[in-house]
């Protein structure tokens, strides 16, 4: 195999990311606190006391994952349910024991 010229691009990492888990949510808002933990049906509930007006409770929740996780509010990303009560999370770079986490949080 011949080698490259001098000065020639050389193959580098892919610059594509990668997604990172994806979390199912279910977002209460208007609660007298804020928590993250339960179930309604496969998604994890996150309870807010924000009101569900001008994405406020969305942001709210994301906010809450964030701190659940571990994660900083950037390495959310809302994936589906901009207007919706049901939503997708993806979370970018994940802590190693993110699994578990998650886990909790369902039992919890």
């Amino acid at each position: 195999m011949p080698e490259p010229e001098a000065g020639a691009a050389q193959p580098g990492p892919s610059r594509s990311r990668d997604p990172g888990p994806r979390v199912a949510v279910r977002v209460r808002p208007g609660a007298s606190r804020t928590r993250v933990g339960g179930r309604h049906g496969a998604e994890l509930v996150v309870a807010v006391t924000s009101r569900a007006v001008d994405g406020a409770a969305t942001e709210a929740a994301l906010l809450a994952l964030a701190v659940a996780f571990g994660v900083r509010r950037r390495q959310l990303r809302l994936v589906v349910g901009a207007r919706s009560r049901s939503k997708v999370v993806a979370i970018d770079d994940p802590p190693a024991d993110f699994a578990h986490r998650l886990a909790g949080l369902l039992d919890g």
